[in-house]
Protein backbone atom coordinates (compact mmCIF):
# COMPACT_ATOMS: atom_id res chain seq x y z
CA UNK A 1 0.00 0.00 0.00
CA UNK A 2 1.23 3.51 -0.83
CA UNK A 3 0.27 6.05 1.83
CA UNK A 4 0.43 9.81 1.34
CA UNK A 5 0.79 11.92 4.49
CA UNK A 6 0.51 15.64 5.16
CA UNK A 7 3.73 16.05 7.14
CA UNK A 8 3.55 19.79 7.76
CA UNK A 9 2.46 19.49 11.39
CA UNK A 10 5.69 17.61 12.10
CA UNK A 11 7.87 19.87 9.97
CA UNK A 12 8.26 22.66 12.53
CA UNK A 13 10.77 23.48 15.29
CA UNK A 14 9.70 23.31 18.96
CA UNK A 15 6.92 20.78 18.46
CA UNK A 16 4.05 20.41 20.89
CA UNK A 17 0.67 18.68 20.80
CA UNK A 18 -0.36 17.75 17.28
CA UNK A 19 3.17 18.47 16.07
CA UNK A 20 4.57 15.88 18.48
CA UNK A 21 1.90 13.41 17.40
CA UNK A 22 2.73 13.86 13.70
CA UNK A 23 6.49 13.70 14.30
CA UNK A 24 6.33 10.50 16.36
CA UNK A 25 4.11 8.79 13.77
CA UNK A 26 6.51 9.70 10.98
CA UNK A 27 9.35 8.18 13.01
CA UNK A 28 7.38 4.95 13.37
CA UNK A 29 6.28 4.86 9.72
CA UNK A 30 9.85 5.38 8.51
CA UNK A 31 10.75 2.00 10.03
CA UNK A 32 8.05 0.11 8.13
CA UNK A 33 8.96 -2.36 5.43
CA UNK A 34 5.34 -3.33 4.71
CA UNK A 35 4.15 -0.08 3.11
CA UNK A 36 5.47 2.87 1.14
CA UNK A 37 5.05 6.43 2.44
CA UNK A 38 5.12 9.73 0.57
CA UNK A 39 5.34 12.69 2.94
CA UNK A 40 3.81 15.83 1.40
CA UNK A 41 5.46 19.09 2.54
CA UNK A 42 5.40 22.76 1.60
CA UNK A 43 8.92 23.36 3.01
CA UNK A 44 12.09 21.27 3.02
CA UNK A 45 12.16 18.81 5.92
CA UNK A 46 13.59 19.76 9.31
CA UNK A 47 16.95 18.15 10.10
CA UNK A 48 15.49 15.80 12.72
CA UNK A 49 12.74 14.37 10.54
CA UNK A 50 13.32 10.74 9.50
CA UNK A 51 15.74 10.26 6.63
CA UNK A 52 14.48 9.05 3.27
CA UNK A 53 14.59 5.35 2.42
CA UNK A 54 13.28 3.31 -0.48
CA UNK A 55 9.91 3.15 1.32
CA UNK A 56 9.84 6.64 2.83
CA UNK A 57 10.09 9.71 0.59
CA UNK A 58 9.44 13.46 0.89
CA UNK A 59 7.46 15.31 -1.78
CA UNK A 60 7.95 19.09 -1.49
CA UNK A 61 5.89 21.56 -3.51
CA UNK A 62 4.07 24.89 -3.43
CA UNK A 63 2.69 27.42 -3.59
CA UNK A 64 2.75 27.65 0.21
CA UNK A 65 -0.23 29.98 0.47
CA UNK A 66 -3.53 28.07 0.68
CA UNK A 67 -1.48 24.89 0.29
CA UNK A 68 -4.17 22.52 1.59
CA UNK A 69 -6.92 24.08 -0.51
CA UNK A 70 -5.13 24.28 -3.85
CA UNK A 71 -1.60 22.89 -4.16
CA UNK A 72 -2.33 19.65 -2.31
CA UNK A 73 -5.52 18.66 -4.21
CA UNK A 74 -3.73 19.27 -7.52
CA UNK A 75 -0.83 17.01 -6.53
CA UNK A 76 -3.21 14.35 -5.27
CA UNK A 77 -4.79 14.38 -8.74
CA UNK A 78 -1.76 14.58 -11.03
CA UNK A 79 1.11 13.63 -8.70
CA UNK A 80 2.30 10.23 -7.44
CA UNK A 81 -0.41 7.58 -7.30
CA UNK A 82 -1.31 6.68 -3.73
CA UNK A 83 -3.92 4.39 -2.14
CA UNK A 84 -4.90 6.63 0.76
CA UNK A 85 -4.02 10.05 2.16
CA UNK A 86 -3.58 10.86 5.86
CA UNK A 87 -3.89 14.30 7.48
CA UNK A 88 -2.45 14.28 11.00
CA UNK A 89 -4.47 17.31 12.09
CA UNK A 90 -7.88 18.80 11.39
CA UNK A 91 -7.27 19.99 7.84
CA UNK A 92 -8.03 17.50 5.11
CA UNK A 93 -7.49 18.31 1.42
CA UNK A 94 -10.22 20.00 -0.56
CA UNK A 95 -11.75 18.15 -3.49
CA UNK A 96 -9.71 14.99 -3.11
CA UNK A 97 -10.64 11.96 -5.22
CA UNK A 98 -8.23 9.90 -3.10
CA UNK A 99 -9.78 8.40 0.05
CA UNK A 100 -8.40 10.22 3.05
CA UNK A 101 -8.22 9.88 6.81
CA UNK A 102 -8.01 12.84 9.20
CA UNK A 103 -7.10 13.03 12.88
CA UNK A 104 -9.38 15.26 14.95
CA UNK A 105 -7.58 15.91 18.23
CA UNK A 106 -10.39 17.69 20.09
CA UNK A 107 -13.31 20.06 19.69
CA UNK A 108 -12.24 22.52 22.39
CA UNK A 109 -12.93 25.43 20.05
CA UNK A 110 -16.65 24.58 20.19
CA UNK A 111 -16.69 24.26 23.98
CA UNK A 112 -14.69 27.43 24.61
CA UNK A 113 -14.86 29.63 21.49
CA UNK A 114 -14.04 32.72 23.54
CA UNK A 115 -10.57 31.30 24.25
CA UNK A 116 -9.49 31.40 20.60
CA UNK A 117 -8.52 34.24 18.32
CA UNK A 118 -11.32 35.06 15.90
CA UNK A 119 -9.49 34.01 12.71
CA UNK A 120 -8.23 30.77 14.25
CA UNK A 121 -11.70 29.94 15.52
CA UNK A 122 -13.24 30.47 12.10
CA UNK A 123 -10.63 28.31 10.42
CA UNK A 124 -10.84 25.51 12.97
CA UNK A 125 -14.63 25.47 12.90
CA UNK A 126 -15.01 25.47 9.11
CA UNK A 127 -12.11 23.18 8.22
CA UNK A 128 -12.84 20.64 10.93
CA UNK A 129 -16.45 20.41 9.82
CA UNK A 130 -15.40 19.89 6.21
CA UNK A 131 -12.79 17.27 7.12
CA UNK A 132 -15.12 15.37 9.43
CA UNK A 133 -17.87 15.21 6.83
CA UNK A 134 -15.75 14.53 3.72
CA UNK A 135 -13.07 12.18 5.08
CA UNK A 136 -13.34 8.43 4.58
CA UNK A 137 -12.32 7.69 8.17
CA UNK A 138 -11.64 9.76 11.28
CA UNK A 139 -9.02 9.05 13.94
CA UNK A 140 -9.47 10.48 17.44
CA UNK A 141 -7.17 10.17 20.49
CA UNK A 142 -9.91 9.50 23.06
CA UNK A 143 -13.47 8.40 23.68
CA UNK A 144 -14.19 12.00 24.70
CA UNK A 145 -13.40 13.35 21.24
CA UNK A 146 -15.34 10.54 19.58
CA UNK A 147 -18.45 11.34 21.61
CA UNK A 148 -18.00 15.04 20.89
CA UNK A 149 -17.98 14.41 17.14
CA UNK A 150 -21.00 12.12 17.29
CA UNK A 151 -22.97 14.74 19.24
CA UNK A 152 -21.97 17.59 16.95
CA UNK A 153 -21.79 16.16 13.45
CA UNK A 154 -23.99 13.82 11.44
CA UNK A 155 -21.48 11.01 10.89
CA UNK A 156 -21.85 7.28 11.58
CA UNK A 157 -20.03 5.89 14.60
CA UNK A 158 -18.32 3.31 12.39
CA UNK A 159 -16.42 6.13 10.67
CA UNK A 160 -14.51 7.03 13.87
CA UNK A 161 -11.61 5.06 15.35
CA UNK A 162 -10.02 5.73 18.74
CA UNK A 163 -6.24 5.53 18.58
CA UNK A 164 -4.50 6.44 21.82
CA UNK A 165 -1.36 8.51 21.54
CA UNK A 166 1.97 7.63 23.17
CA UNK A 167 5.14 8.93 24.74
CA UNK A 168 8.83 8.58 23.98
CA UNK A 169 9.80 5.61 26.14
CA UNK A 170 13.52 6.16 25.58
CA UNK A 171 13.42 9.73 26.89
CA UNK A 172 10.71 9.88 29.52
CA UNK A 173 11.80 7.81 32.50
CA UNK A 174 13.36 8.53 35.92
CA UNK A 175 16.59 10.50 35.53
CA UNK A 176 19.83 10.49 37.58
CA UNK A 177 20.00 13.13 40.31
CA UNK A 178 23.15 14.59 38.79
CA UNK A 179 21.34 15.24 35.51
CA UNK A 180 18.37 16.78 37.32
CA UNK A 181 20.61 19.06 39.39
CA UNK A 182 22.49 20.23 36.30
CA UNK A 183 19.21 21.02 34.58
CA UNK A 184 17.86 22.95 37.58
CA UNK A 185 20.98 25.11 37.65
CA UNK A 186 20.51 25.85 33.95
CA UNK A 187 16.99 27.12 34.55
CA UNK A 188 17.87 28.77 37.88
CA UNK A 189 15.44 26.66 39.90
CA UNK A 190 16.79 26.49 43.45
CA UNK A 191 13.84 25.10 45.45
CA UNK A 192 11.13 22.46 45.32
CA UNK A 193 8.63 23.12 42.56
CA UNK A 194 5.39 22.04 41.03
CA UNK A 195 5.32 21.89 37.24
CA UNK A 196 3.03 22.56 34.32
CA UNK A 197 4.11 21.85 30.72
CA UNK A 198 2.12 23.27 27.81
CA UNK A 199 1.61 26.14 25.43
CA UNK A 200 0.61 29.41 27.05
CA UNK A 201 -2.98 29.87 25.92
CA UNK A 202 -6.32 30.40 27.69
CA UNK A 203 -7.56 26.79 27.35
CA UNK A 204 -4.71 25.60 29.56
CA UNK A 205 -6.26 27.45 32.53
CA UNK A 206 -2.89 28.69 33.78
CA UNK A 207 -4.31 31.76 35.50
CA UNK A 208 -6.36 29.66 37.92
CA UNK A 209 -3.31 27.49 38.57
CA UNK A 210 -1.37 30.64 39.50
CA UNK A 211 -4.19 31.77 41.78
CA UNK A 212 -4.27 28.34 43.47
CA UNK A 213 -0.51 28.46 43.90
CA UNK A 214 -0.74 31.89 45.53
CA UNK A 215 -3.10 30.53 48.19
CA UNK A 216 -0.66 27.82 49.29
CA UNK A 217 2.52 29.90 49.36
CA UNK A 218 2.09 30.79 53.07
CA UNK A 219 2.13 27.04 53.83
CA UNK A 220 5.00 26.32 51.42
CA UNK A 221 7.09 29.53 51.46
CA UNK A 222 10.00 28.05 49.47
CA UNK A 223 7.89 26.32 46.82
CA UNK A 224 8.09 27.49 43.21
CA UNK A 225 5.67 27.10 40.31
CA UNK A 226 7.44 26.32 37.05
CA UNK A 227 5.49 26.94 33.84
CA UNK A 228 7.27 25.37 30.89
CA UNK A 229 5.96 26.19 27.43
CA UNK A 230 6.16 28.59 24.54
CA UNK A 231 3.81 31.52 24.11
CA UNK A 232 0.69 30.63 22.15
CA UNK A 233 -2.05 33.24 22.01
CA UNK A 234 -3.99 35.52 24.38
CA UNK A 235 -1.31 34.94 27.01
CA UNK A 236 -0.72 38.50 28.34
CA UNK A 237 -3.18 38.02 31.19
CA UNK A 238 -1.08 35.08 32.48
CA UNK A 239 1.91 37.35 33.12
CA UNK A 240 -0.39 40.07 34.46
CA UNK A 241 -1.79 37.60 36.99
CA UNK A 242 1.71 36.90 38.32
CA UNK A 243 2.33 40.64 38.67
CA UNK A 244 -1.00 41.28 40.35
CA UNK A 245 -0.40 38.55 42.95
CA UNK A 246 3.23 39.66 43.46
CA UNK A 247 4.59 36.22 42.58
CA UNK A 248 7.44 37.33 40.32
CA UNK A 249 10.01 35.55 42.52
CA UNK A 250 7.96 32.39 42.89
CA UNK A 251 6.66 31.69 39.38
CA UNK A 252 9.27 30.69 36.79
CA UNK A 253 8.51 30.82 33.07
CA UNK A 254 11.04 28.72 31.15
CA UNK A 255 9.61 29.29 27.66
CA UNK A 256 9.86 26.23 25.38
CA UNK A 257 12.03 23.50 26.91
CA UNK A 258 14.18 21.55 24.47
CA UNK A 259 13.60 17.82 24.12
CA UNK A 260 16.87 16.89 25.79
CA UNK A 261 16.03 18.97 28.90
CA UNK A 262 12.38 18.13 29.43
CA UNK A 263 12.66 14.68 31.12
CA UNK A 264 15.02 15.99 33.81
CA UNK A 265 12.84 19.06 34.38
CA UNK A 266 9.81 16.81 34.88
CA UNK A 267 11.71 14.39 37.13
CA UNK A 268 12.78 17.22 39.41
CA UNK A 269 9.19 18.30 40.12
CA UNK A 270 7.41 17.41 43.36
CA UNK A 271 4.05 17.36 41.57
CA UNK A 272 2.92 17.64 37.96
CA UNK A 273 -0.29 19.66 37.43
CA UNK A 274 -2.52 19.76 34.36
CA UNK A 275 -5.31 22.30 35.02
CA UNK A 276 -6.54 22.39 31.40
CA UNK A 277 -10.17 23.18 30.66
CA UNK A 278 -10.21 20.77 27.72
CA UNK A 279 -7.86 18.15 26.29
CA UNK A 280 -8.22 15.62 23.51
CA UNK A 281 -5.49 13.51 25.11
CA UNK A 282 -2.80 15.29 27.16
CA UNK A 283 0.63 13.83 26.33
CA UNK A 284 2.52 15.71 29.11
CA UNK A 285 0.46 13.94 31.77
CA UNK A 286 1.67 10.56 30.50
CA UNK A 287 5.24 11.84 30.22
CA UNK A 288 5.14 13.01 33.85
CA UNK A 289 3.86 9.63 35.03
CA UNK A 290 6.60 7.90 33.04
CA UNK A 291 9.13 10.04 34.90
CA UNK A 292 7.75 8.88 38.25
CA UNK A 293 6.15 12.19 39.23
CA UNK A 294 2.78 12.13 41.07
CA UNK A 295 0.21 13.80 38.86
CA UNK A 296 -2.94 15.81 39.40
CA UNK A 297 -5.26 16.76 36.55
CA UNK A 298 -8.60 18.31 35.63
CA UNK A 299 -11.73 16.22 35.88
CA UNK A 300 -12.84 17.42 32.43
CA UNK A 301 -12.78 16.07 28.87
CA UNK A 302 -10.38 13.17 28.22
CA UNK A 303 -8.13 13.52 31.26
CA UNK A 304 -10.05 11.14 33.57
CA UNK A 305 -10.13 8.63 30.69
CA UNK A 306 -6.41 8.92 29.95
CA UNK A 307 -5.30 8.82 33.60
CA UNK A 308 -7.87 6.16 34.62
CA UNK A 309 -7.63 6.70 38.41
CA UNK A 310 -3.83 7.03 38.26
CA UNK A 311 -3.93 10.79 38.88
CA UNK A 312 -5.74 12.85 41.48
CA UNK A 313 -8.40 14.89 39.72
CA UNK A 314 -9.92 18.27 40.56
CA UNK A 315 -12.41 20.82 39.27
CA UNK A 316 -10.36 23.16 37.03
CA UNK A 317 -12.85 26.01 37.53
CA UNK A 318 -12.44 25.90 41.33
CA UNK A 319 -9.24 27.53 42.62
CA UNK A 320 -9.69 26.04 46.10
CA UNK A 321 -10.03 22.56 44.62
CA UNK A 322 -6.82 22.97 42.64
CA UNK A 323 -4.98 24.23 45.71
CA UNK A 324 -6.31 21.39 47.85
CA UNK A 325 -5.17 18.74 45.35
CA UNK A 326 -1.68 20.26 45.18
CA UNK A 327 -1.44 20.41 48.98
CA UNK A 328 -2.47 16.79 49.46
CA UNK A 329 -0.01 15.56 46.85
CA UNK A 330 2.79 17.59 48.39
CA UNK A 331 2.24 16.52 51.99
CA UNK A 332 0.90 12.96 52.07
CA UNK A 333 3.82 10.62 51.36
CA UNK A 334 1.66 7.51 51.28
CA UNK A 335 -0.68 9.18 48.82
CA UNK A 336 2.26 10.24 46.65
CA UNK A 337 3.66 6.71 46.58
CA UNK A 338 0.31 5.23 45.57
CA UNK A 339 -0.09 7.62 42.65
CA UNK A 340 3.48 7.21 41.47
CA UNK A 341 2.92 3.46 41.33
CA UNK A 342 -0.45 3.89 39.59
CA UNK A 343 1.18 6.20 37.07
CA UNK A 344 3.77 3.60 36.11
CA UNK A 345 0.97 1.08 35.58
CA UNK A 346 -1.13 3.50 33.55
CA UNK A 347 1.56 4.35 31.00
CA UNK A 348 1.76 0.71 29.91
CA UNK A 349 -1.36 1.41 27.82
CA UNK A 350 0.39 3.99 25.64
CA UNK A 351 3.14 3.82 23.02
CA UNK A 352 3.84 5.45 19.68
CA UNK A 353 4.52 2.02 18.17
CA UNK A 354 1.01 0.88 19.00
CA UNK A 355 -0.45 4.22 17.88
CA UNK A 356 1.24 3.79 14.49
CA UNK A 357 0.09 0.17 14.22
CA UNK A 358 -3.53 1.11 14.90
CA UNK A 359 -3.30 4.06 12.51
CA UNK A 360 -2.11 1.78 9.71
CA UNK A 361 -5.16 -0.43 10.32
CA UNK A 362 -7.46 2.53 9.83
CA UNK A 363 -5.59 3.66 6.71
CA UNK A 364 -5.78 0.16 5.25
CA UNK A 365 -9.54 0.03 5.78
CA UNK A 366 -9.96 3.47 4.23
CA UNK A 367 -7.91 2.49 1.18
CA UNK A 368 -10.26 -0.38 0.51
CA UNK A 369 -13.40 1.76 0.82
Amino acid sequence: MIIGIDGNEANVPNRVGSGTYAFELLKQFSKSKDHKFIIYLKNKPQEDLPKETSNFKYFIFGPKKLWTQFALPIKLTIGPKINVFFSTAHYGPRFSKVPYVVTIHDLSYLHFPELFKKNDLMQLTNWSKYSIEKSTKIIVPSQTTKEDILKTYNVPESKISITYEGYDQDRFKPQPKTKINTLLKKYKIDNDYILFVGTLQPRKNIERLIEAFSTITPTFPNLKLVIAGKKGWLYDSIFEKVQKLNLQKKVIFTDFVQDEDLPALICGAKVYVNPSLWEGFGIPVIEAQACGVPTIASNTSSLPEITDHSAMIFDPTNVKDIASAITVMLTDEKFRSVFIKKGFENIKRFSWANCAKETIKVLTTAAKT
